[in-house]
């Protein structure tokens, strides 16, 4: 196995890495067709961010409170969350609207995770409101001196809003600086307006240079690239409680989502395709595992959905659950 390509990551690192990408791509297809088919509402998912989302999910200090590190991720996330340990047919049964759905009772958009087991916060609609509040959890992590980090992604377009200019305000004052893995994952576009009518900047990250923040770009196509580099700044926030930047350049392969029509986009970089040749070419994985890993997820996805296709939608009588914190002696429906 030629390993300098792959820094010091090793052949279980690579193939598990490996096998995520792949999990997540099946799984994001699966859900564009069960929109096609009429049976969920709208899709919008990370088809092109695979590379940076399973090693973030990977390298994450997993856990339930603040000792443990915290997500506030956009509805790109699907590969982050299979890496904590998603299953398919929770994320489909959320696609499909079902009550038996963890993340929202069946009552949100698709990827619109919330996991508090895995300090997940509720992936939102609204553009980078996300931004913010991940400082709130910060701030507590910052008190508590454990070393655990928050984690807050989102898209390029959003970087607009004053949300994410509060928020490098909020997590770099001087002797203040709060333990925050701050990322943008860069596809080039809003909903239908391209980077390069919207930017005066050369990146976004320069952004966070006059914030004093440790801030860089990388290849968030190239998943070695990436856990490299999430790993150093992880270490480098755990270590110094101050706040890093990445922006990660990625790819955007079925649209903004089901409102663009979700049709694969000619001439965009599939990372898990190169991937899987630089693994091939190195013989890190064979050609038949690599037909088997993706066999082996088709045929999950398709359990997963016939399970979910099965299962009640929520009725009209759970429509406060989970909207108020819960009271043996309180009955919100009264109100």
């Amino acid at each position: 196995m030629a390993t300098n390509q792959f820094g010091d990551l090793d052949k279980k690192t690579l193939t598990q890495i490996y096998q995520l990408m792949v999990k997540s791509r099946v799984l994001e297809e699966r859900l564009i067709k069960i929109y096609r088919a009429g049976e969920s509402y709208f899709w919008i998912g990370g088809p092109g961010e695979e590379a940076w989302g399973v090693p973030l999910g990977l390298l994450a200090r997993k856990g339930q409170g603040p000792a443990f590190d915290f997500f506030h991720l956009h509805y790109r996330c699907t590969p982050t969350l299979l890496s904590l340990g998603l299953t398919m047919v929770d994320s489909i049964r959320l696609m499909m609207n079902r009550a038996t759905d963890p993340s929202t009772g069946g009552r949100n958009f698709s990827n619109h995770y919330c996991f508090p087991q895995w300090n997940v916060a509720p992936v939102t609609s609204p553009l980078e409101v996300q931004y913010p509040i991940a400082c709130g959890t910060a701030h507590v992590q910052k008190r508590l001196g454990k070393k655990s980090i928050t984690i807050v992604t989102g898209g390029d377009a959003g970087t607009a809003e004053g949300d994410f200019a509060s928020s490098l305000i909020l997590a770099s004052r001087k002797g203040q600086e709060l333990p925050m893995l701050i990322t943008v994952q860069n596809n080039k576009w809003g909903i239908s307006t391209s980077y390069e009518g919207q930017h005066g900047e050369t990146n976004i990250a320069d952004r966070a240079k006059a914030f004093n923040i440790k801030s860089r770009v990388i290849n968030g196509n190239d998943p070695v690239e990436t856990y490299i580099a999430l790993k150093e700044d992880m270490e480098y926030i755990r270590n110094t409680g101050k706040p890093a930047f990445i922006e990660a350049h990625v790819s955007r392969l079925y649209g903004h989502s089901s409102a663009s029509g979700a049709n694969p986009v000619q001439n965009e970089i599939d990372p898990v395709k190169e991937f899987e040749q630089r693994l091939l070419k190195a013989k890190v994985i064979t050609d038949d595992e690599a037909k088997k890993t993706w066999a082996d997820f088709e045929a999950e996805g398709i359990r997963a959905t016939e399970q979910a296709r099965s299962e009640a939608v929520p009725t009209a009588e759970s429509v406060w659950d989970h909207t108020y914190a819960q009271n043996e002696n309180a009955d919100w429906r009264k109100f």
